[in-house]
């Protein structure tokens, strides 16, 4: 179980602290993939960098399992099950697919078990495992590749910070498929997706709006889902007129 306590965080502007995060106390239980929502600039992708440990808080403290890991660094978090995938993947020019998927695990993996990590997220393994994570593959085809390194480390918790950006409608279409391949296989521990996208809100188990930096509403989907329109409609709007760009920037 994650559990938030008291989280703030602010940034400097212009020599101001401005808090971005206000005293967010939330609490994740274990098999449940809850996505994170709510308006543009609302402090969504922070929480999601704090809780990997990428961003810390100024007050609060994270508790995982029990543990209260608020002062480890993003590499203790991973090693405690920690999994983060941003919302632009890195290219790593020079490494191939199977190396960044073996780099993953942690473990001398054969060839076979990184192809079956790929079949996951919906790539013909032939076509990508000798492939170098570089420029040549598409956003999608890189969005799907960090998810699989995700599943190859095997986290507790894994946080995806708004999947769907920069990627196709083909793509999408696959990405829908993977986390509802995800939430089948999770036994333990949970997922955490950032996301404004109606058809990834459809899969959750849980939903969390975060508006002006606090919890504005916590609940189970079926609950939470029909309060979102205003939202959904202004993203749909900010979509079609393609000016949506999968960031908070609109």
């Amino acid at each position: 179980m994650l559990e938030l306590k008291n989280i703030s965080f602010n940034v400097n502007e212009d020599g101001k602290d401005k808090e971005i995060i206000r005293d967010i106390s939330l609490k994740i239980e274990d098999d449940r993939l809850v996505v994170i929502t709510g308006p543009n600039g609302g402090g969504k992708s922070t929480l999601a960098k704090i809780i990997a440990g990428i961003e810390k808080p100024d007050r609060g403290s994270i508790i995982l399992n029990g543990e209260d890991i608020t002062e480890l660094s993003i590499t203790e978090r991973a090693n405690k099950g920690i999994g983060f995938a941003f919302q632009q993947p890195v290219r790593f020019k020079g490494i191939q697919v199977f190396d960044l998927i073996k780099l993953a695990t942690g473990t001398d993996i054969t060839m076979t078990d990184a192809c079956n990590y790929l079949s996951a997220v919906g790539l013909c393994a032939r076509d990508y495992i000798d492939r170098e994570v570089n420029s040549s593959l598409s956003g999608g085809e890189l969005k799907r590749i960090e998810i699989a390194t995700v599943l190859a480390k095997g986290s507790n918790l894994s946080i995806f910070d708004e999947p769907e950006a920069g990627i196709d409608l083909w793509s999408f279409q696959n990405l829908i498929e993977v986390f509802q391949g995800i939430r089948r296989r999770i036994r333990t521990g949970s997922v955490i997706i950032i996301s404004h996208q109606e058809r990834i809100l459809d899969i959750a188990d849980e939903i969390v709006v975060i508006k002006n930096g606090k919890v504005g509403a916590h609940g189970p989907k079926d609950e939470i889902l029909p309060t979102l329109n205003g939202t959904t409609d202004a993203m749909k709007e900010c979509r079609m007129s393609g000016s949506y760009k999968g960031d908070e920037t609109c």
